[in-house]
């Protein structure tokens, strides 16, 4: 667990630019170059929060900090921002900022850091969910079939059970478990078959491998598209992705104040199916219920009654943003 502020001013990595100053512009405040991840929907998050320059906020996935400048550019001095990540790579991205606390933890941990931090209730929280660049394009971290890598897929590696550590000591029911729940597929008992028999040979422990016992049963024009679904499955089991996103956005209800947004952006049918029923319900199994009147029984305001998705313009900018579907709520 780390927990850092950082107040650096002056001359820094990103530049000459002293990040205690408040009077950029988004656009000034957000240009600079961190390739780590390149932020989806920007604008339209940031909007979203509807933000006070006093209020208190969280970037619960703060990566390489780019929704955070966004967020922090519209802060006032007495603005408050903390960005959450478990990640200890985001450490190095976190903002010389006075304003701002780099929180290296979990997300569904976020009422825990509230709190040691003297904060009980916050004005808006957003969440962009998934992986970021830096995850796929660091071939050593085992998220993507496009490198041959160890089968790692651990956003925390402080802890935990690898991606290979699944895939060889599951047992047949666990596996089909992991690849129903995490991915779209229709043929997952085969593909779970073709690793029980190929780790009966050897054990599978690098993404090639992985994807050399899969392949056969794919359709070569689909080929990238359906490895892509059997590796996310196996990285949302590695990080109990449908638990922890559970859990934080039970939680999100317990620190934002009355009036305050929760801004999501997903990428895939699973993540937006849970945030779309939490925010219409009010209950993370997405059943409605009603009072006696009638009225559905939520602690939620629909801001978006459809997701916000990215416009042509930032697809062909940033094609890993084509999936991205952003939804609002406010908390009555």
């Amino acid at each position: 667990m780390i927990l850092v502020s950082r107040t650096d001013s002056g001359s820094n990595r990103h530049g000459s630019r002293d990040f205690t100053h408040t009077d950029f512009t988004m656009e000034e405040y957000t240009s600079i170059d961190i390739p780590y991840h390149t932020p989806a929907l920007l604008p339209e998050a940031i909007e979203a929060l509807n933000i006070r320059p006093d209020g208190i906020y969280v970037d619960a996935t703060f990566g390489g900090g780019g929704h955070s400048r966004g967020i922090l550019a519209q802060l006032g001095p007495q603005g408050r921002l903390l960005g959450f990540d478990q990640d200890l790579d985001a450490l190095a991205n976190a903002l010389p900022d006075e304003r701002f606390t780099f929180v290296r933890s979990n997300f569904r941990y976020i009422p825990n850091f509230l709190r040691f931090h003297g904060i009980d209730k916050v004005d808006g929280i957003l969440a962009d969910l998934g992986v970021s660049f830096h995850h796929f394009d660091d071939a050593s971290r085992g998220f993507s079939f496009r490198a041959d890598a160890p089968l790692d897929m651990r956003m925390n590696r402080s802890g935990g059970h690898t991606a290979a550590e699944y895939l060889n000591e599951s047992s047949e029911d666990q596996l089909r478990t992991i690849f129903a729940i995490g991915c779209d597929l229709r043929n997952t008992s085969r593909i779970v078959r073709a690793i029980i028999q190929q780790r009966s040979k050897a054990p599978i422990l690098t993404t090639t491998q992985l994807a050399d016992a899969v392949r056969p049963l794919l359709n070569p024009r689909n080929e990238k598209k359906d490895l892509a679904q059997i590796f996310q499955a196996l990285r949302i089991a590695v990080n109990a992705e449908i638990t922890v996103l559970a859990d934080f956005l039970t939680n999100a209800a317990k620190v934002l104040r009355p009036g305050g947004r929760l801004a999501i952006i997903t990428y895939h049918s699973i993540e937006d199916r849970i945030v779309k029923g939490l925010m219409r319900t009010g209950n993370i199994d997405g059943e409605i219920e009603k009072d006696f009147y009638g009225n559905v029984k939520t602690p939620w305001r629909l801001i978006t009654r459809s997701a916000i998705t990215p416009t042509q313009e930032e697809v062909m900018r940033n094609p890993r943003s084509r999936s991205a579907k952003l939804r609002v709520a406010e908390l009555i």
